[in-house]
């Protein structure tokens, strides 16, 4: 079993920030690509930002240069460090991961279940 921790979300005025934290625990091998995503209601989940084993990093077009995704392997944590928030930047944030729970095993993708992140104008 894969458990997926989320944690840093908030109400924060506009121009401010927060950090969103998400950790990865149960039976892991290795962990390959982690992710957070956002979904408002009645939209698709979008891709905010991701990043690979060795660091690799793809943000959306609407956050880059405002926020940055980052990881702790040794600690199985991806975070996501938001600044200079604006209002349609509230919604719901979702950590995504691919597990590796054993050697032998192939990569599953898991999701955490949303932390709310609102920002007030």
């Amino acid at each position: 079993q894969v458990q997926m921790a989320e944690s840093g979300g908030g109400l924060v005025q506009a121009g401010g920030s927060l950090r969103l934290s998400c950790a990865v625990s149960g039976s892991i091998f290795s962990i390959n690509n982690m992710a957070w995503y956002r979904q408002g209601p009645g939209k698709q989940r979008e891709l905010v930002a991701a990043i690979t084993s060795g660091g690799s990093t793809t943000y959306a077009d609407s956050v880059k240069g405002r926020f940055t995704i980052s990881r702790e392997n040794a600690k199985n944590i991806v975070y996501l460090q938001m600044n200079s928030l604006k209002p349609e930047d509230t919604t719901v944030y979702y950590c995504n991961a691919d597990v590796q729970q054993t050697r032998l095993s192939i990569l599953m993708n898991y999701w955490g279940q949303g932390t709310q992140v609102t920002v007030s104008s």
